[in-house]
């Protein structure tokens, strides 16, 4: 089990220390069903093209069916001495089925059979994870729904700015998740091409069949150069590129979350099954999975710039640096997934406190703008409206009063085109269901939203 594969070249064995360092089946292990699937269609095609027998191929495929069955019981134990996890399959099918064994890497090398691997494990997890952003898409819709009525303060700066339906606020993240959805398809119909063929570098002189592999393994098409092929990792760069700008996403509304569950806003709160307490304070409600998924999203960049760093000056083709493509891939994928599993969760069991957004969204004058553009209306230029608007924030903020509660001869004192009618453009819900064009904050143009979302 420890002799190498590929000694034939060498008169030293390999230094201990050296073995283990070079080695990547400790964390090649997750490979190993695909390893195996990419091996049996190449097999299978070895004896279609009479490159090697069809019983021989059959041979090869049943021992690869074994291998899988040890493997997915946890029955195999893997090998640091054979390195990565193609030489530890590779080795117990020639343990197992004899020299035949040998004959399934006819064709192909190693580089190309990591590259098809890698693919293969990847266009899984991001099926995987459409579902997730699916799932998550779902809880914010439903969040929009079951709160159609709730008013709340927009912010700029994290200042009060204008009132908006929280439900307007929810599908403004459910828009990103949806954009991020469209990446992940993007990315998915893009590296769907098999790389299986290109051998080391330059391709293979066995009159192999590329086409049918690629057909029975479901890939779209096959890689048109070979260098390309096996010197190529954009694919998971971009993978990671997708992770880091769904990751902000999350953060950006883990970061609301983490405000609007605090006793300052008390806008929401989380259900406990999403929080911790304190070992010292008892009161304490801490929302630890919105500030994990907000820390985690630091761990995701570093693994885009490791990637880029990796791949930013290797020369064609494959080199022994693209081992290390592998650890912050699967990083990402595990902990995008754990994000997306808890955030869709952790939404849909939230609760909105109504009546505090709303108490919220009468302070801070965020009704101005609709003073200003109804002095607009009335014929009024509206720098010069904006200028009577902003002298009567500040005769409130002098006078302790909000907006609404000026009477009609305050108003007049800034502009006599005021008249008794403006008190039906300050009230939260003029405000709000005044913006009812495609995209506004109006219950109209919300309700109209939901409905083009909802499955046809």
């Amino acid at each position: 089990m420890s002799q190498k594969l590929w000694g034939g070249r060498f008169t030293q064995p390999t230094d201990k220390f050296v073995e283990e360092f070079t080695a990547s089946i400790g964390f090649e292990q997750r490979l190993g069903h695909y390893d195996i699937q990419g091996s049996k269609a190449h097999a299978e095609m070895l004896g279609r093209q009479g490159i090697i027998s069809v019983a021989e191929a059959q041979q090869i495929v049943v021992g690869l069916d074994e291998i899988h069955n040890d493997i997915e019981a946890g029955k195999l134990e893997f090998s640091v001495a054979l390195e990565d996890i193609h030489m530890n399959v590779e080795a117990r099918l020639i343990e197992r089925i004899g020299s035949v064994g040998g004959k399934l890497h006819t064709g192909r090398s190693r580089n190309d059979q990591v590259a098809v691997d890698v693919r293969l494990y990847l266009r899984d997890e991001i099926d995987t994870i459409l579902c997730y952003l699916k799932n998550l898409e779902s809880s914010l819709i439903q969040q929009a729904e079951n709160n159609l009525d709730v008013i709340m303060p927009g912010y700029t700066h994290l200042q009060t700015a204008q009132p908006v339906l929280y439900s307007h606020h929810m599908l403004a993240y459910r828009e990103m998740i949806a954009r991020d959805c469209s990446r992940l398809h993007d990315l998915r119909a893009r590296f769907n091409q098999m790389p299986l063929g290109a051998g080391a570098l330059a391709g293979t002189t066995f009159p192999i069949d590329r086409e049918w592999v690629a057909e029975k393994l479901g890939f779209d098409g096959v890689t048109r150069n070979s260098l390309d092929s096996v010197s190529d990792r954009d694919f998971a760069i971009e993978f990671c590129s997708f992770s880091g700008i769904l990751m902000m996403h999350l953060s950006r509304l883990s970061e609301e979350l983490i405000l609007w569950s605090s006793a300052d806003f008390n806008f929401i709160e989380l259900s406990d099954a999403f929080c911790t307490g304190s070992s010292i304070m008892p009161q304490k409600k801490n929302p630890d999975v919105p500030e994990l998924v907000r820390g985690k999203t630091g761990r995701v960049y570093g693994n885009l710039i490791s990637l880029l760093t990796l791949m930013k000056s290797l020369p064609l083709a494959y080199n022994k640096d693209m081992q290390e493509d592998k650890e912050p891939l699967f990083d990402t994928i595990d902990t995008v997934k754990g994000s997306l599993k808890v955030f869709a969760d952790m939404i849909a069991e939230m609760k909105v406190k109504g009546n505090n957004m709303r108490v919220a969204a009468a302070r801070g004058f965020s009704t101005a703008t609709d003073v200003a553009d109804y002095c607009v209306r009335k014929g009024l230029p509206f720098r010069q409206a904006h200028e009577v608007v902003g002298k009567t924030v500040r005769y409130c903020v002098q006078t302790g009063k909000d907006i609404p509660e000026l009477s009609l001869a305050e108003f007049r004192e800034f502009s006599d085109l005021i008249e008794a009618d403006v008190y039906d453009y300050v009230t939260l819900e003029a405000s709000v269901n005044a913006r009812k064009a495609t995209g506004g904050t109006a219950r109209e143009a919300v309700e109209r939203e939901l409905n083009r979302l909802k499955p046809s």
